[in-house]
Order: structure tokens, then C-alpha cells, then sequence
């Protein structure tokens, strides 16, 4: 371990001796006192996920305890009295949920990233914590019941470490009972409030999907198969208090998810909620009957729809109370509380209790405190053409430096960019608060992130795009996004760089590989190198959702040709073609993104003698959550960034201090002082 002996970097030597860029950012370096702190930026929020009781008595949240992210609560009338209920020194808390009964505070964890959570129980009154799931297995909450407050329906692989089979836990005791055993291959599990199983799902052998319903001792039968096509935007949402009404989106016979609620006696299909601009992906139930009252989409910002008339005075006066995007984040079972929450893009998210026999909210906190008074930069929504002229939703950060921006979003001055891209690749951007966009366009850069095809949120076809088209028209539409940005003055096509996690890793090792010419530099983290191998290593739990990800990767890879496909559009094949400065950053125990992708990429490069620096974090998973490790990786992947783009850096400090970080190749290309 090498965190404890770094004090301060000052530069990354290896991009001036790739690109044709001198270290003339002494000028920049110089603004430090004027810029955000990464500490403020990447550091622990002052509180997140909060939540009501469902008996209306306590407010919870997840706040810094020694520094450690855990589970506070409060009285309701007293909610700045907050005492902590768990006191994780590693990692921290942030998934967490209330039991129905109002005692208990049940919470999930993993083993340092390892992705094998286990649940947990927290008495309120005792303090007492009680595991409920063992160790080394992967435990999913499936579903809790106001008729059962005592009682859970439990998920988990421990029989086989590819299927999970369904318990019946108490939290109280913790004693556990059997109750499905997964011989069928099921993925998901939809249980109703007398904790019956009454729904679950299994993957094809062609793709498709398959649902089935328990119709009690009489065992299971097919409800409805889902085509390939649409099992992204097709899948059960959950049933009414009454177990007679599934919800659920639907794709099928449209190209966008519509919201639709289905008559278990009658069979009746009524659709609830649709818009042809993209799929239903939000909804807001009473919490007592299930009875949907709102939906919400989004295209390029969220907007919500009120379809219930007995809170449509309470929508009205809370949509008016900010601006921003409001969401009911909790509601208490009786449904006389509400927490409800504010989404900005320049400022830290608002939180408020909402009493509705007062009709009044009350101000509560903000997530982040420390910057509440600074100013943040605008994101601005743009949707963007490919090369064959689909529609791309994207978003824009400017630095202040580029002045004032026209309506086409034309800045009056050029700045470099970073083209930042989203993991998944089944996943979206969106608009609000982004702390990659605020602390690169603190540093003078512009910051792009482009929901190329491939992305959720736009409906099947637009997702179906993606299919096979890795490091190609997914990749080409990164390429349109770059072009876009600098037709319209945003920057100049030497200086941008590409920056992701996860398939934004990926995509990262592809421009550095396949388009080498096109980026000045690359940061990818946890990002697979090679198509193949990322196939063949993925987590055994992901076993049913297998041949649903080589049809999306390219094809049955079953056969050799199709196997040699993913080898041809895998960015380890092409690495003598790197010539500009990459840093890659790789959690050892991730699940998903193995470290043998980053490994062998290292390797191959060395061997061509190719420099890199690659991180290894030896307490991380698939991303970073410790924050001393995240305040390293930011404090080096910013001053990697300002000596090859030239943007303003922020002293180190003691950002290498506490972190686990290990260098295991680049440290010779690393300017460090002691």
C-alpha cells in the first residue's frame, strides 16, 4: 500500500512525454484559492435518503458518522436530533429501509465492494442489530407487508450460486423459512402483501422473456412471454393491496414502456399512463391501497402527471413551493406525511416535511450544505443529431470562462471539453446536480454527457440500436457528439478528452484504441478491455440474464465466429494504437468488471512499452464508495487532466492520506514530493 507515503502530486509525467502538451498550467495552478474543493465536491453529504416511518413517528436518514456514512434517526417534531442507529466504520450505509411496524430499520451491505449484500435488522428501541442473511451470498429484499409487519420475503443464492431460491424471514428472531426453491431459474420474484409469491420471471433461451404466475397450490403458469425486443422496457412493477390489480410497463405493440394496470380476475388490460416521447419510468402509489396516483417520464428533464384528483391540491402547492424537480421520496402508511425532495442543477438537493391536514411543508436540510452559497455552473439540456440522424439527448456544462451562452448553446469562448460517458450501457443521464460536471467545469473545462444509442429511458428502438454495436454506432455517436461540440464552438478538436465507468470505461479504452487520434487523454474506470473475457467472467447470479447479454454484446457466443467478433471489437486488440496518456483505476473485488480486464490491458501495454498508470483500489468493488479512496482518485485524475487539457488543479493535499490506493504500474511516470 503507497497511499500513506503520497503528500502531494504535482503532475502525471506521462502525458508530457505523450502529447504535445507543456505543462504551461502554472497560470491555472495559480487560481486554487477560487476553485471548489474536491473535498466539498466527492466528500460525505450531510444527509441523503431520507425517509418517513411508516407510523409518521421518526424521520431517518443516511448521514457522516466519524466520517462514515450511516443511518440517523429522529423524532418527527425534533428531526435536528438525530442519533445514530448503525456505526459501520468501512464503507458505509446507504441502502436501508423501514419496516412496516415502525421498530425497525433494515439495511444492506456488501464485503468491500464484493456485491454479495447481506441484510441486516436495527432495533429501535434495544439498538440491537441482528443479521439476517450469511455471509458470502447475495441477499435481495423482495417484499414486506403491512399484515405481516414482522415477517420478510428474502432472496438468496446459497443453495446455488446462480439461482435464488425465496425465504420467509422474521426480523425479530431472524429465524428463516423456505419457502421457493429456485429450480426453475427464475431472476425475479413479485410477492403480494400476504407474502405469497405470485409472480417471477425467467430468461429464454432466444432472449426473450418468460412470466409466470403462482396461483397457490395449483403452482405456476405462463402469464406472458416477452420478446427480446422488448424485455428492456417491459417488466412487473408491483400489485395493489388487494393482490387483484398487476402493474406493470409494457413496450409490446409500441415502441415506448407505458404504465398498465391488469385485472387478475378479468384479465383486463387498462392503460394507466403512455407518452410517445419516452418511457414511463415513475410512479407514486398510496400507501395503503397501492393505488397509483402519479407517473412521471423523462425525455430531457422529468415531468410528472397527476392522475389522482385527492392530491392534486397537494401536487399543486408543493410543484410551486421551488424550482426544480419535485419527488415524494417517502410517505408514511397513513399517508399524513410526506418527504419530499428538490432537484436542481446548480444548487444541493432541498429537502421538506410535508404535513397534509396542514397543507404545509416545512424546510428540513439541503444534501450538501457546502454549497449551498457557491456558484454552480448551469447544465443544459441539448439533443444532438448522429450521423444518421437519430436523436440524441445529451447535457452540457460550461465553465464560466466561456462567457455567455446563445440559444443554440454557442458559447463566446472555446474551453477544453470532457466527453464524459455513462456506465450501463442500458442505463441514461440526466438532468440535476452532477458532481463530475461541477468540479470538471470548475476547472474550466466543459463537460458533455450524450445518451448515445444503447441508452434507457427513450423506448425499445432506441435501446435495440445498441445491439451489437459496441465500439461502433455506439461509438460513432460519441464521435457526432465531439463533431457537434465543436461546430458549435464549445471547444476545438484538440482538446477533448473522454472520461467513464463501467461501459464509459469501455468506451474510454475504445477512443483511446480505434480512434486514437480523436482524444487527448482517457480516464477509464472499471472498464473492460475485452469483450470475451468480460463475457466468460461475469457473476454466477447473472447466469439467467446470459444469452440476453451476448445477443446485446453481438450474438451467440456459443460460436467461434461470434467469439472472434467480440475479440474484434475488444480495445485490448488494438493497443499499440494508444499514443495518448491513459489512466485507468480498477476496484480488485468488483463483481462485474473483473481486475483481470484491467490487468491484461496493462500488460499488453507494457509489453509494447506504452506507458500507463493504473490504480488498484484493494477495498473497492465496481466503483468507488470510501471517501478517502474517492478523494484520491479524483486528486489524480484531475491533475492528469490539467497537464494534458491545461485546466486549473487543486493541491493534493491530504487526499492520498487515508486511501487504500495501490499504483502498480505508472509510479516512474508520477512527479511526486514526499
Amino acid at each position: 500500500m503507497l497511499g500513506n507515503f503520497f503528500k502531494n502530486l504535482i503532475a502525471i509525467a506521462s502525458i508530457v512525454s505523450l502529447c504535445a502538451c507543456d505543462d504551461s498550467s502554472k497560470e491555472n495552478k495559480m487560481q486554487n484559492d477560487k476553485l471548489i474543493p474536491r473535498s466539498v465536491l466527492f466528500g460525505n453529504p450531510d444527509k441523503i435518503g431520507v425517509s418517513v416511518s411508516p407510523d409518521a413517528k421518526h424521520i431517518s436518514y443516511v448521514a457522516p458518522l466519524e466520517g462514515v456514512l450511516n443511518v440517523y434517526v429522529a423524532p418527527i417534531d425534533d428531526f435536528k436530533n438525530a442519533k445514530p442507529i448503525t456505526f459501520d466504520k468501512g464503507r458505509g450505509i446507504t441502502n436501508y429501509a423501514w419496516s412496516y411496524d415502525g421498530q425497525n430499520v433494515l439495511y444492506m451491505q456488501d464485503n468491500d465492494g464484493d456485491e454479495n449484500y447481506s441484510v441486516y435488522r436495527v432495533n429501535l428501541s434495544t439498538n440491537d442489530i441482528l443479521r439476517l442473511t450469511p455471509e458470502g451470498v447475495k441477499a435481495m429484499i423482495i417484499k414486506g407487508s403491512p399484515k405481516h409487519e414482522d415477517e420478510l420475503l428474502i432472496a438468496m443464492n446459497d443453495r446455488d450460486a446462480r439461482f435464488f431460491d425465496v425465504y420467509k424471514f422474521n426480523i425479530w428472531t431472524g429465524e428463516s423459512n423456505k419457502i421457493f426453491e429456485n429450480a426453475e431459474g427464475y431472476a425475479h420474484f413479485l410477492g403480494d402483501d400476504s407474502l405469497n409469491i405470485r409472480f417471477a420471471t425467467k430468461s429464454l433461451k432466444d432472449g426473450s422473456e418468460k412470466i409466470d404466475q403462482f396461483l397457490g397450490g395449483e403452482g405456476a403458469v405462463e402469464f406472458k412471454v416477452v420478446p427480446f425486443e422488448d424485455t428492456s422496457n417491459t417488466g412487473l412493477l408491483a400489485l395493489d393491496s388487494l393482490g387483484s390489480t398487476l402493474y406493470m410497463f409494457d413496450s409490446e405493440g409500441r415502441d415506448t414502456a407505458a404504465l398498465y394496470g391488469i385485472d387478475l380476475q378479468t384479465k383486463q388490460r387498462n392503460l394507466i399512463a403512455e407518452t410517445d416521447q419516452a418511457d414511463i419510468d415513475g410512479v407514486d402509489f398510496e400507501p395503503k391501497t397501492k393505488k397509483i396516483q402519479s407517473y412521471s417520464y423523462t425525455y430531457d428533464k422529468q415531468k410528472t402527471v397527476v392522475i389522482d384528483s385527492s392530491i392534486e391540491k397537494d401536487m399543486k402547492y408543493l410543484q410551486a413551493l421551488e424550482d426544480g424537480e419535485m419527488n415524494i421520496t417517502s410517505r408514511s402508511y397513513e399517508d399524513t406525511i410526506w418527504v419530499v425532495s428538490y432537484l436542481k442543477d446548480n444548487a444541493p438537493v432541498s429537502y421538506y416535511l410535508y404535513d397534509r391536514s396542514k397543507g404545509k411543508a416545512e424546510f428540513m436540510f439541503v444534501h450538501n450544505s457546502r454549497i449551498g452559497d457557491l456558484k454552480l455552473n448551469k447544465m443544459h439540456p441539448v439533443v444532438i443529431d448522429a450521423r444518421d440522424g437519430v436523436k440524441m439527448v445529451s447535457y452540457l456544462t460550461l465553465p464560466k470562462a466561456a462567457g455567455k451562452v446563445s440559444d443554440s448553446l454557442r458559447p463566446e469562448h472555446t474551453a477544453p471539453l470532457v466527453l464524459y460517458v455513462h456506465g450501463g450501457p442500458e442505463a441514461r443521464d440526466d438532468w440535476g446536480y452532477n458532481s463530475i460536471h461541477q468540479w470538471l467545469s470548475d476547472r474550466g473545462y466543459a463537460v458533455l454527457s450524450v445518451n448515445y444509442r444503447g441508452s434507457s429511458g427513450f423506448g425499445k428502438k432506441f435501446v435495440r440500436m445498441g445491439d451489437g454495436e459496441w465500439s461502433r454506432k455506439m461509438h460513432e455517436d460519441l464521435l457526432d457528439a465531439v463533431n457537434w461540440a465543436v461546430s458549435n464552438g464549445v471547444t476545438t478538436k484538440d482538446q477533448v478528452a473522454i472520461f467513464g465507468g463501467s461501459y464509459g470505461g469501455y468506451a474510454t479504452l475504445v477512443g483511446l484504441t480505434m480512434t486514437p487520434d480523436i482524444f487527448a487523454c482517457g480516464v477509464d474506470i472499471v472498464g473492460p478491455s475485452n469483450l470475451a473475457t468480460l463475457y466468460d467472467s461475469i457473476p454466477p447470479y447473472w447466469e439467467p440474464f446470459k444469452v440476453s447479454l451476448s445477443k446485446k454484446m453481438g450474438g451467440d457466443t456459443s460460436s467461434e465466429a461470434a467469439m472472434l467478433e467480440l475479440s474484434e471489437r475488444s480495445p485490448i486488440k488494438y493497443v499499440d494504437h494508444i499514443k495518448k496518456p491513459l489512466l485507468i483505476a480498477q476496484g480488485a473485488n468488483d463483481p462485474r468488471v473483473k481486475q483481470a480486464e484491467s490487468d491484461q490491458i496493462v500488460d499488453a501495454m507494457k509489453a509494447k512499452g506504452i506507458p500507463v498508470t493504473y490504480l488498484l483500489y484493494p477495498d473497492e468493488g465496481h466503483g468507488f464508495v470510501r471517501p478517502d479512496n474517492k478523494q484520491s482518485f479524483y486528486a489524480i485524475a484531475e491533475h492528469f487532466l490539467g497537464a494534458c487539457l491545461k485546466g486549473s488543479v487543486e493541491p493534493v493535499g491530504d487526499d492520498m492520506k487515508n486511501t487504500s490506493m495501490q499504483i502498480l504500474n505508472g509510479e516512474d511516470y508520477l512527479h511526486l514530493a514526499k
